[in-house]
Parts: C-alpha cells; sequence; structure tokens
C-alpha cells in the first residue's frame, strides 16, 4: 500500500512539473513574439524597393534614419490622389524648412500606365520634394505589402479600368518604426502637428 502511495504521489509531482514547465515555456514564446504579432497590429513600414520619377533606385535602406511619408495612388485617380498630393503640397509650405527634414513618396499602384515619363509629368503639378515611386508589377505588390495596404484593379465599360488603393498617408519614422496615419478629413492643425511630431521623434 505504501509503495502504491509514493507511486501516485510520484506521478503527479511530475504532472505538476511537466504543467509548470509548459505555462513559463509557453510565456517564454510569448515574449519572443513581434509586437504585431501580440497585437494583432498590421506591420507598417517593411523591405521595398522602386524606381522614381527622376530614376533613381529607392528603397527602405537608402531611407534609414530619416522620416519619410508615403502615399498610395495613380495618375488616372479622378479626386483623391491629386487632392491629397495637392494638400500635402500645402501642408510642406506651411512646414517651411521642418518640410526639409523628412521624405514624402507617392507610389503608383497602377505602374502599367504610370511610366516613368508619365509620372515626371504629373509630378510637375506639386512641391518638387515629393517623390513619384514606380516598380514592376511584382515590386509594386512587395511594396503594399509593407506597408499592409490594398490596391486592386477595378473594370469599367470600354475596357478601360480604374484602381481602388488605400487612401491614409503612412508615417515612418526615423528609426523605421510606424508613426501612424495623416488623414486629410482631419483638421489642418491635427496634420500639421503630426507632421512636426514625425520629424522631432
Amino acid at each position: 500500500m505504501n509503495f502504491v502511495r509514493l507511486f501516485r504521489i510520484g506521478v503527479w509531482a511530475a504532472i505538476a512539473v511537466l504543467a509548470g514547465f509548459l505555462v513559463v515555456s509557453t510565456q517564454l514564446s510569448d515574449q519572443r513574439q513581434p509586437a504585431e504579432a501580440a497585437t494583432g497590429a498590421p506591420r507598417v513600414g517593411g523591405a521595398f524597393s522602386l524606381v522614381s520619377h527622376k530614376g533613381e533606385r529607392i528603397d527602405n535602406r537608402s531611407l534609414a534614419g530619416r522620416p519619410y511619408i508615403v502615399f498610395f495612388g495613380f495618375t488616372h485617380c479622378p479626386e483623391i490622389c491629386p487632392t491629397t498630393l495637392f494638400e500635402l503640397t500645402d501642408l510642406m509650405t506651411e512646414l517651411g524648412p521642418d518640410a526639409d527634414r523628412f521624405e514624402v513618396l507617392f507610389i503608383t499602384v497602377d505602374p502599367e500606365r504610370d511610366t516613368q515619363k508619365m509620372l515626371a509629368s504629373y509630378m510637375t503639378s506639386f512641391d518638387s520634394r515629393i517623390t513619384a515611386l514606380r516598380g514592376s508589377a511584382e515590386e509594386t505588390e512587395t511594396a503594399l505589402k509593407a506597408f499592409s495596404a490594398y490596391a486592386a484593379k477595378v473594370p469599367l465599360e470600354g475596357g478601360q479600368y480604374t484602381m481602388d488603393h488605400t487612401a491614409g498617408v503612412f508615417l515612418i519614422r526615423g528609426d523605421g518604426g510606424f508613426g501612424g496615419i495623416l488623414d486629410m478629413h482631419e483638421p489642418r492643425e491635427t496634420r500639421l502637428e503630426k507632421l512636426r511630431r514625425l520629424v522631432s521623434a
């Protein structure tokens, strides 16, 4: 009887130790997960490589150490894209010298029609410090994924098409971290304050 009792105690002790080990192991595993996985928030500001309207290759590594903002759009966009670029131009003018402390990138989601020549002509309407970027279909998709952004071709009558895409402006800090979204529906002073915080971070 004593032997059976000791055996049972030993088995339960082993189970308790194993359970404790699994709990600690799970906690440590959770701590090693990226913040995005723990919070469920999408990753913003990953790797990408595209060519500017001036013919220069620009990627996340060449921007390291400098804050930048990213807006996805296309030149055939009837309203949202030109309006956003005009408003960014206006904000940069208001910021004065502070606007020289960050990069502004306009990434086309329609590389099929937005050639380098088309983008170069299109960008003459906006602040000269705004850089348009394009790439192959694969490079464009990689850039969209890097910012957890969305774009899709929408067929129109007559064989034409337009593009549906994420309209927010992504803010990326100098350390490469996500600095939030610039919403053009926000009050002007709110947008200016977000940009000032971006360059002072």
